[in-house]
């Protein structure tokens, strides 16, 4: 059992009595000037969660059926950045780095400074997915905690570094933005009968920064193309051209993205059997 508060002829543990528990120093107050009309209701400032339980008021000079009154707190922990509320120990946004990337992968950094109580701090994708591939270094100055916390990421998406101190109902988070150059594999041809000629496909998929696709004759000239169809999914593109040819040839699809000076070319025969070959 917690010591919260006492009040005994003018004597409470805010102007020198002891024997508060430590845990509610400084953060539980009463109504002095309404103690003569029956108010010996006190405030909790600085509401943590851990603060929930049953509090019991009890009557040093008990009148019949009014010895002890108890009542159960119940603190729903409403997780947001608290930092303008000067809560003790609430720590300020973390710092976010790229540290080192590749065409595959990107090395992130997350720091958290002057925290207290120790927080919780973890990776999460743009999808609250928890990025587990980590290492994390915990450190203490001064009785607060200093938190790095490095993620491996394979995939191009914006990613968020958070901290939460649920003792004291206190979340923020940083953003960082990873855009891996995947380039584009090779792509994927196919072709269908069409009313006038035939129906060519160019497919490529999984490609960063999105490629431009042309189709092309033997001779190197741009034929004329259906509008591309493309889709991205955080900053990963499938991009699908499709053009109609009347006449045999050796066709080419070409895919380039010049932001990482990256070309593909797959070639792709159409022979039309009732054309007389020159």
């Amino acid at each position: 059992m917690k010591e919260v508060f006492m009040y005994a002829a003018g004597s409470h543990y805010n102007n020198g009595r002891p024997g508060q528990d430590p845990y509610f120093k400084g953060r539980v107050f009463h109504f002095e000037d309404q103690l003569q009309s029956g108010n010996a209701s006190i405030v909790i400032r600085n509401i943590k969660k851990t603060d929930s339980g049953r509090y019991s008021c009890i009557f040093p000079f008990p009148q019949p059926g009014r010895t002890r009154s108890i009542i159960e707190l119940i603190v729903d922990c409403i997780l947001k950045d608290r930092t303008k509320e000067n809560k003790p120990g609430s720590c300020p946004k973390p710092s976010v780095t790229n540290l080192d990337e590749t065409d595959d992968w990107a090395l992130l950094q997350c720091e958290v400074q002057g925290a207290f109580p120790e927080p919780e701090v973890q990776w999460l994708d743009s999808d609250n997915n928890r990025v587990h591939d980590v290492e994390q270094q915990v450190t203490q100055s001064e009785g607060k905690f200093n938190i790095i916390l490095n993620a491996t990421v394979k995939k191009s998406d914006v990613y968020r570094c958070v901290s939460t101190q649920e003792e004291i109902c206190h979340q923020v988070d940083q953003k960082i933005k990873v855009t891996l150059q995947g380039a584009a594999l090779n792509p994927v041809i196919t072709h269908h009968e069409a009313k006038e000629g035939m129906l060519l496909q160019c497919e490529v998929r999984g490609a960063s920064p999105k490629p431009k696709l042309v189709w092309k004759d033997g001779a190197g000239n741009i034929l004329p193309a259906d509008k591309p169809k493309d889709k991205g999914d955080k900053g990963i593109y499938s991009v699908i051209l499709k053009a109609t040819v009347t006449k045999t040839d050796n066709y080419r699809c070409v895919s380039t993205q010049e932001e990482i000076h990256h070309e593909v070319i797959l070639r792709h025969m159409c022979l039309f059997l009732n054309q007389t070959l020159d």
